[in-house]
């Protein structure tokens, strides 16, 4: 099976709706996996150039210059797993014939800017939710563990 190009493995995971699937390592050494809404940071979006991720959210490097953002609560099990071990591994697949997926693996950082979170939520939950539900219904969330993925290997086999 050969491997994606860049553009393909971009291309992948921007493409729909597909979820990710986080994995953590609990306190215990168990892994902990879960599905999770993601965006590619793609340079021209990041709102901080280079750093500033939101309080709750992760970033994992796939090519030069982009990255994956996710949310998550501070308080989560994710948080708290990436707090004691940063390494994280990220699958995206699709379902269908000939299921193709891309894997991320890198080490994840935490962050607690609020408006960075704000900002990357609002974008997540335009992507997910097609603006489908409105922005002033949208809870708030308190500054938490703002995750990002850096050194990542990203593997992505074509179906």
């Amino acid at each position: 099976m050969r491997e994606m190009t860049r553009d393909e493995t971009r291309g992948f995971l921007l493409e729909g709706t597909r979820t990710g699937k986080l994995a953590t390592t609990r306190a215990d050494g168990r892994p902990h996996v879960t599905p999770i809404w993601f965006v590619l940071d793609v340079p021209p979006l990041s709102p901080s150039q280079g750093f500033g991720f939101a309080a709750t959210f992760g970033k994992a490097a796939v090519a030069a210059g982009d990255q994956v953002v996710w949310t998550t609560g501070e308080t989560s099990l994710k948080a708290k797993a990436i707090r004691r071990d940063a390494r994280v591994c990220m699958c995206v697949d699709d379902q269908t014939p000939p299921y193709s997926y891309v894997m991320i693996e890198g080490m994840a950082t935490l962050s607690d800017d609020l408006d960075a979170l704000r900002r990357w939520a609002t974008i997540i939950g335009d992507r997910y939710m097609a603006r489908s539900v409105p922005r002033s219904s949208a809870p708030e969330r308190r500054a938490g563990g703002a995750a990002r993925t850096r050194d990542a290997d990203a593997r992505a086999r074509p179906g």
